[in-house]
């Protein structure tokens, strides 16, 4: 008897809100990802009934795959992520810092949906959607609010509404009587979004769930969430800057490789088609420490700006290495190759290098354009105007080949580039641009007519 009523109780666990390890009893710090004081207590719930029939296995053969198919949500940025559009049934999990953009971008989401859709704002009043809406000119009659943080309440407007749509924003805030914890816990988010995405499934709902994000930029709640949807998209951008950008680090329906450009407007968030000439439209060229870079992100070729400014650095105080945009760490070793192999003394002087427009580009391809921007205001003599250059460098002085040479160049003459340093071994050169090949540092600072101190 006394083992039946041992058994007969309810057992619990702590999991870690950040990972989604168990453990069997409290501890202070998570043996799956090292974080402190991040274990909650996780009630063990009764088993559910069992689910009703489902279809059995299907020949591979006989599988529909116009199912699948995306459609289209009318904004080509996110469509062009997406692979071109949200899929029926899938589950999309949106993260991104607040103020971001979240919220506008998924209001110009649900307006543009060609069929019913509902917006779950579990944050903000309906009041406050409906003024943003008007703001953005979005409202029409296919879309539905609900202010609600009770997921049964949720579920019902799903059932009285029958969108093919349906945004929740955000998981966090949505809470369920029938699970223990506190909203925003482990149990509560894993729980909800359960529910959610079994509801999604069933009925061939394309589901949107607004997730926060922690300091460093991740998802925050238990990483279990991130396997458990179709897509994990990061909406990401400067507050200060208009340009906001969107990428997919999980997409089940297409490649993970494509970017996404929005700028904040008045009127909401607009797809940005060129960015290259957005990124150079305010460029003076006769301003040394300036120079154009072609960049790539994931498979979107990108020309940006690097501009570079240095002064003298103060007797007995260490030089000032400071990185906008850009790898500081990647900064402060290029300025050393820059000192030792190009005998541009970029030692004795305070760095100051940024990508305009708020781009963060971390890719080798942008050495070869700081150091030369560096260079350029270290001897202050500007960059030829029409000149442009990217590459690898070694800590050798060697400067070194870097993907997608091909995209580059192409987007260099698309944008009326007529020279572009570049290394060695770079592919053949494309109508109306003239390859500058280049082995070292020293050999390209020369060749882009930079006096050496």
């Amino acid at each position: 008897m006394t083992a039946t009523l041992s058994r007969s109780r309810p057992r619990t666990t702590h999991v870690c809100s950040e990972c989604g390890t168990r453990h069997a009893k409290w501890v202070g710090r998570c043996s799956g990802c090292g974080d402190w004081n991040t274990l909650e207590v996780e009630a063990h719930q009764p088993a559910a009934a069992t689910p009703s029939a489902r279809p059995g296995p299907t020949a591979l053969a006989d599988v529909d795959v116009t199912a699948g198919r995306p459609e289209p949500t009318s904004l080509g940025e996110l469509d062009r992520v997406l692979g071109g559009g949200l899929v029926a049934g899938s589950v999309t999990l949106l993260g991104g810092e607040p103020g971001i953009g979240k919220s506008t971008l998924l209001l110009q989401l649900v307006a543009r949906w060609p069929t019913r859709s509902l917006y779950v704002t579990a944050e903000e009043s309906a009041q406050q959607v409906r003024l943003r809406a008007e703001r953005l000119q979005t409202a029409r009659p296919d879309v539905w609010i609900h202010a609600e943080t009770s997921l049964p309440h949720v579920l019902q407007a799903i059932d009285e509404v029958g969108p093919q749509l349906v945004v929740v924003d955000s998981i966090q805030t949505v809470a369920d009587p029938e699970l223990g914890g506190t909203p925003g816990g482990v149990t509560q988010v894993r729980g909800c979004a359960t529910r959610l995405i079994d509801v999604a499934k069933e009925r061939g709902i394309a589901l949107v769930l607004v997730g926060h994000v922690t300091k460093e930029g991740n998802l925050a709640g238990p990483r279990v969430l991130e396997h458990a949807v179709d897509t994990v998209l990061h909406f990401e951008g400067e507050r200060h800057h208009s340009l906001r950008l969107l990428r997919a680090a999980k997409h089940r329906f297409g490649p993970t490789t494509e970017l996404g450009l929005f700028e904040m407007a008045e009127h909401g968030l607009d797809g940005v088609p060129d960015p290259s000439r957005l990124f150079l439209s305010d460029r003076r060229t006769s301003i040394p420490g300036s120079i154009p870079v072609p960049t790539v992100d994931g498979r979107r070729p990108l020309v940006v700006e690097v501009q570079a400014l240095t002064s003298p650095t103060v007797e007995g105080v260490p030089p000032r290495r400071t990185g906008q945009g850009l790898d500081a760490g990647r900064l402060s070793m290029l300025m050393a190759v820059l000192d030792q192999r190009a005998r541009i003394k970029a030692g004795s002087h305070d760095v100051y290098a940024s990508t305009a427009g708020g781009m963060k580009i971390i890719e080798p391809g942008l050495d070869l354009g700081v150091c030369l921007a560096v260079a350029s205001a270290v001897t202050d003599t500007p960059v030829p105007p029409d000149m442009a250059a990217f590459g690898e460098v070694g800590l050798g002085g060697e400067i070194r080949q870097v993907g997608h040479a091909t995209q580059r160049l192409h987007e260099l003459a698309r944008l009326g580039t007529t020279r572009a340093i570049v290394p060695a071994n770079s592919p053949d050169t494309v109508e109306g641009l003239r390859l500058v090949r280049v082995a070292t540092l020293a050999e390209a600072i020369a060749r882009a007519g930079l006096v050496t101190a």
